[in-house]
C-alpha cells in the first residue's frame, strides 16, 4: 500500500482531531520532522507508529488505513 496514502490518511485525521503537527509529533514522542516525513509520504509508518497514531486519535488502524477500492488513481467510480 502506498506510504503516501498512509500519509494522507493520517494527516486528515490528525486535523480532524485538531492537533497541530507539533502537538502531534508530542503526543506521539517523535519529532515534528519524523512525523512530517509519515505524512508527506517520504517515510514508511511502522505497525508500532500505526498503533500509536490511531490509539492517540481514537480510531481504529481499520478507519485509519487508505482506501484501497479505489487506489488506482484514488478517484471513486461512482458517477452518481
Amino acid at each position: 500500500m502506498g506510504t503516501n496514502k498512509w500519509g494522507k490518511r493520517i494527516k486528515a485525521f490528525r486535523k480532524l482531531k485538531g492537533y497541530t503537527q507539533i502537538q502531534f509529533a508530542d503526543e506521539l514522542g517523535v519529532s515534528v520532522s519524523h512525523l512530517g516525513d509519515i505524512e508527506r509520504g517520504k517515510r514508511a509508518p511502522t505497525q508500532a507508529n500505526l498503533k500509536e497514531i490511531a490509539d492517540r486519535l481514537h480510531i481504529s488502524i481499520e478507519e485509519l488505513q487508505p482506501n484501497i477500492d479505489n487506489e488506482h488513481d484514488g478517484k471513486s467510480n461512482s458517477q452518481y
